[in-house]
């Protein structure tokens, strides 16, 4: 069973998908879009769950350090609803504090150029989030 995972920004939308059997996480594709433009999104993560054969998405919630809530994590409930709305897609939040300071230290590590950094560090979020949720299942 295959799975997609988001990292959903204010302009870009991080994806990564596992292999067939859910076990590994790749990245897929960085989605660009004009500020809040969430239905270009959702329209996209639909398509992509039909092309790839995916029933599941995890979902980055983003939560303030404290455990907090906020406006971003309400537009990622918001954007969860919308996709269960219109599809049969089952999405799953998935916690992505730290996901992008993780991704952020591997890439300099590994050496990526600073605009190579900045044009993949959504779908490589995105590869953190699914699969931190691909070992927490695996248990």
């Amino acid at each position: 069973m295959k799975y997609i995972g988001l990292d959903l920004g204010s302009r870009t939308l991080g994806v990564a998908i596992s292999d067939e059997m859910g076990i590994l996480a790749r990245a897929y594709d960085t989605l660009r879009f004009y500020d809040d433009d969430y239905e270009k999104a959702i329209e996209y993560t639909i398509d992509i769950c039909k092309k790839e054969k995916v029933s599941t998405v995890v979902l980055g919630l983003p939560k303030h350090m404290n455990g907090d809530e906020g406006v971003r994590a309400q537009i990622s409930f918001d954007f969860k609803a919308e996709i269960e709305k219109r599809s049969d897609i089952k999405v799953v939040l998935m916690d992505e504090r730290l996901t992008t300071v993780i991704v952020d230290k591997a890439m300099i590590s590994a050496n990526v150029r600073r605009k190579d950094r900045h044009e993949k560090k959504d779908e490589m979020a995105a590869v953190v989030i699914l699969q931190n949720y691909l070992d927490k299942k695996s248990f």
